[in-house]
């Protein structure tokens, strides 16, 4: 167990790069929404430009700040890794999180290249800028639903979660 002051240390930085994260992806959302639907090209291709350090930079730092922080609290209080569901599925959420937003990098990478080379028009690119917009939107609502469970903690612990029994057979 961790003392109480680096118990609330790491819960503050996790609170800070847990709640960091979906705010980082509301912005990439902004942008790729202003990048998807905007009529000035200067403005469009600086919303792309900007998505990649945006993502690099911001984004994944916080992602792998809310994995690692949460591991530590889960394994260093009383709520466990394997104890309570809500905890599994937090850390299930955050890694396929993780996951896909390294795999999306690319089509990040794609379209601002794009963005810097030449003036993107409504259908340069089109379906890789849809999938920007609808990733973020995604990653917004995973990212809405670890935020509740953490704030309601739902009931349940897994196989693992119960105190230790003592096996009925000894004595028999």
């Amino acid at each position: 167990m961790m003392s109480p002051s680096l118990r609330k240390l790491v819960l503050l930085t996790h609170i800070i790069t847990a709640i960091g994260w979906p705010g980082a992806v509301a912005a990439f959302l902004a942008l790729a929404v202003t990048g998807l639907t905007g009529s000035n090209a200067r403005i469009v291709c600086a919303a792309y430009l900007a998505m990649e350090p945006i993502t690099w930079y911001i984004i994944v730092p916080l992602a792998f700040g809310s994995l690692l922080t949460g591991l530590v609290l889960s394994l260093g209080t009383k709520w466990g890794l394997f104890r309570h569901y809500w905890v599994l599925a937090k850390l299930l959420i955050n890694a396929l999180s993780i996951i896909l937003l390294l795999l999306h990098t690319r089509v990040i990478a794609d379209v601002a290249t794009a963005a810097a080379k030449t003036t993107l028009n409504g259908t340069d690119l089109r379906g890789q800028r849809v999938q920007l917009v609808a990733i973020a939107i995604a990653a917004l609502l995973a990212l809405l639903v670890a935020t509740i469970l953490s704030v309601y903690k739902p009931r349940g612990m897994t196989p693992f979660g119960g105190p230790k029994k003592i096996l009925d057979t000894v004595g028999k």
